[in-house]
Formats: C-alpha cells, sequence, structure tokens
C-alpha cells in the first residue's frame, strides 16, 4: 500500500481485438521469436524478470526491477536504440492505447488496490 516498497510493478495494455493479431503479437513474444536486442535492452536495464499475461485482448504485464533501475534512463536508452525502436513501431501494429492512458504511453501503471493483510 502507499509508502510500501513494491517488489514489482504491474502494467497493462490492450490488443487490437483481432485473433489473429492476437495470435501475431504472442508469436512475436515466444521464446524462440522474440528479439535478442530486446531482451538484452530489457536485462541491461537492471530488470529482473518480466512477464505479460493475456485475457481476451487485454495484457497485464508484471515487472521485477533490480536496485538499480531507472525507469527514467531505460526510456532514454530504447529511445535511441534504432533496433528497440523498429521492435515497438512493430508492437505497435498489434497494440490500442488505453482511453485513459496519456499522450504516448502505451504500457499504463496499475494501482494496488489491495494486498493479503
Amino acid at each position: 500500500m502507499p509508502g510500501e516498497a513494491h517488489l514489482h510493478q504491474v502494467f497493462t495494455l490492450d490488443l487490437r481485438n483481432d485473433a489473429r493479431a492476437i495470435a501475431e503479437y504472442e508469436r512475436w513474444h515466444r521464446a524462440d521469436t522474440i528479439w535478442p536486442d530486446v531482451v538484452k535492452s530489457i536485462r541491461d536495464a537492471g530488470i529482473i524478470d518480466m512477464r505479460i499475461y493475456r485475457t481476451g485482448n487485454r495484457l497485464v504485464m508484471v515487472m521485477e526491477p533490480g536496485p538499480g533501475y531507472d525507469a527514467a534512463a531505460k526510456a532514454a536508452s530504447d529511445a535511441s536504440n534504432p533496433r528497440i525502436q523498429a521492435w515497438e513501431q512493430l508492437m505497435d501494429t498489434f497494440q490500442e492505447r488505453l482511453p485513459w492512458a496519456a499522450d504516448g504511453q502505451k504500457w499504463v501503471p496499475m494501482d494496488e488496490i489491495f494486498r493479503l493483510p
């Protein structure tokens, strides 16, 4: 809850509500298909673990950042990396912004509203 350290950060995003697009998005995220540059960028930023779950066309990403993780530094690094930008453009063909997302925002952070006491 507020003021407590969170081990995980949780984000959400929608995919286009199209079965073929959803299947293709999942294909790009298989261990044998995801671009190694993308995995390297995530690991180099200090992210220990990242998982994406799907129900229908809604995605939820659970990310475990390491102690040195800096979201602003990761965003700057990604913005200057042509390979990561190519990946993001490819993923954009499958993704839809949530209605409440800020301009330019893809993954929207989720607020924790309950934790088992």
